[in-house]
């Protein structure tokens, strides 16, 4: 055993005194680099020796040693704050993680005592507060023979979970459904919204912008308003529910929106009720009627559209329109809304979503996902004000106005030779830019041509601003430093194809874009 002692002391002695010598080292080395007497003996030796220009050299080293002295020591100043305040900084945490959980068993306590005033209300309204199917609204009420008037309109309460909705099943619970009697063509539709927004709202449109929302109209539910602030963007979709008699919802979009509940509610588990926005009020007052309702996602950019209204893109998608249903809860209760069936709502298809855009640095930039279902209008000038003829509102069925948007359809189609010029175009942007347009711009496109015409527009301004906003929109993402020196030959191509000057809206894109790059 004496053996293996000696033998464990030699062993183990090389660490420790490697350890010691380390620790001497540092020791002797900083010693050594703070022998102030070590430099001053230096000095004396070679002073015989130094003229004014090798003192002066003297001084500047000398300083330089002290810089550098104080630097080290500024690094260990900040070294060891930094460890103390790691150090607090531990320690706070542990200190906040001990406060959170005792405001976890806080929170579980008071749930557990909410949960027993809830049993205890409960009970006096005459339900059973175990019975599952009661609680969760689906059951059948006790008797309200001991209970006041107030205590059953109290109790009626719980079981209703819609209350915005249910009073508009007692709004509309007489109503039936209204024939206004309208006779206007799509070009007096225009004129008439021109003159109202003129006459009653000091508004002031070009023709062909609103040809263009009329248009829009037609090609899908979804309409993008863009352009810089203060173009009235939010002025023109306000303005064309005040035109139809039936007031726009405004949505405000707000930065925190990421899901659909933003834009339609949610159910709230702890007070029973659903959330109730607006937009399903509005949705919901839409089912109802043969009206033209318009909800506007005001500056609908400054959350990512493709979150909040990803599911309402695409169920508007869907051709068939009885299949046009959203969730909002997934069970059913038995004093639910007259419309909520199994916890989901028809889409009315007489809504249309005007979509507000600022592009600033405030904003996110829209997805072609969205841009490629919507009908984008640039709202970049502010156009003079015009004296008009005076126009009251108009009171006009959805049915009667997409009847009329049918009957354009059917009836004019783009010209042969227009259309045979759209295709050139089409192999020209693939081959140069590598860009091209599927079926379903090319339905819009027959669309929008046909109604923008039935307005009173004409067919190549209407292709002119359509393949402007849905197709030329989509050279901003590519690199300008490539694209840069087909600008031109491309505009020459348009001029020699359509005419010189003819695809204005597109030659403009074109020259922006170029100034840009």
């Amino acid at each position: 055993m004496n053996t293996f002692f000696r033998f464990f002391y030699e062993f183990i002695s090389i660490f420790f005194d490697g350890i010691a010598t380390i620790g001497r080292g540092i020791a002797k080395g900083l010693g050594h680099a703070f022998d102030f007497n070590a430099y001053l003996r230096i000095i004396a030796s070679y002073k015989e020796s130094f003229d004014g220009v090798g003192w002066l050299m003297v001084t500047i080293a000398i300083a330089f040693l002290v810089i550098i002295l104080f630097l080290i020591g500024l690094l260990i100043f900040f070294a060891v704050r930094r460890f103390i305040k790691l150090r607090k900084s531990g320690l706070n945490q542990e200190d906040l993680l001990e406060e959170i959980g005792n405001l976890n068993q806080q929170v579980r306590k008071l749930m557990k005592e909410k949960d027993e005033l809830m049993a205890m209300k409960v009970s006096q309204l005459g339900l059973n507060p175990d019975d599952e199917e009661a609680s969760s609204g689906s059951g059948t009420p006790g008797t309200d023979e001991d209970l006041t008037e107030e205590e059953i309109e109290e109790k009626n309460a719980l079981d209703i979970r819609f209350p915005k909705l249910r009073k508009l099943d007692e709004e509309y619970e007489d109503y039936r459904v209204q024939n206004y009697g309208a006779s206007y063509t799509l070009e007096e539709v225009v004129d008439c919204f021109r003159c109202f927004a003129a006459s009653k709202m000091k508004l002031y449109y070009d023709a062909s912008l609103l040809r263009a929302f009329v248009a829009g109209l037609a090609c899908g539910r979804l309409i993008i308003l863009q352009g810089i602030s203060g173009t009235g963007k939010t002025s023109l979709a306000y303005a064309w529910g005040k035109f139809v008699r039936n007031d726009s919802c405004v949505a405000s979009v707000q930065p925190s929106w990421r899901d659909k509940t933003e834009f339609v509610g949610y159910f709230n588990e702890f007070t029973k009720k659903f959330n109730e926005t607006e937009a399903l009020a509005e949705l919901y007052k839409a089912g109802h009627d043969d009206d033209v309702h318009t909800i506007i996602l005001d500056e609908m950019n400054i959350a990512r559209v493709e979150y909040y209204f990803a599911e309402m893109l695409s169920i508007l998608e869907i051709p068939n329109r009885k299949e046009w249903i959203i969730e909002l809860v997934t069970d059913s209760w038995a004093k639910d809304s007259k419309k909520v069936v199994k916890g989901k709502i028809q889409i009315p298809e007489n809504v249309w979503y005007i979509g507000t855009i600022n592009n600033d640095d405030s904003t996110f930039a829209v997805t072609d996902k969205v841009y490629d279902r919507a009908l984008p209008i640039d709202i970049n000038t502010k156009v003079s004000p015009f004296k008009c003829r005076e126009q009251e509102a108009i009171e006009i069925n959805f049915s009667y106005l997409e009847d009329l948007f049918k009957d354009a359809i059917a009836n004019i189609t783009i010209s042969e030779k227009s259309l045979t010029k759209v295709i050139e175009m089409d192999d020209y942007v693939i081959e140069h830019f590598r860009i091209a347009f599927g079926n379903r711009i090319m339905k819009q496109l027959n669309t929008f041509v046909a109604v923008y015409v039935a307005c009173g527009g004409d067919e190549l301004e209407a292709i002119d601003y359509f393949m402007a906003r849905k197709v030329i929109r989509k050279f901003e993402q590519l690199n300008m430093m490539f694209i840069r020196d087909e600008f031109d030959p491309f505009i020459k191509f348009l001029d020699k194809t359509f005419g010189k000057g003819t695809m204005k809206e597109i030659t403009e894109i074109i020259q922006r874009l170029k100034k840009s790059s």
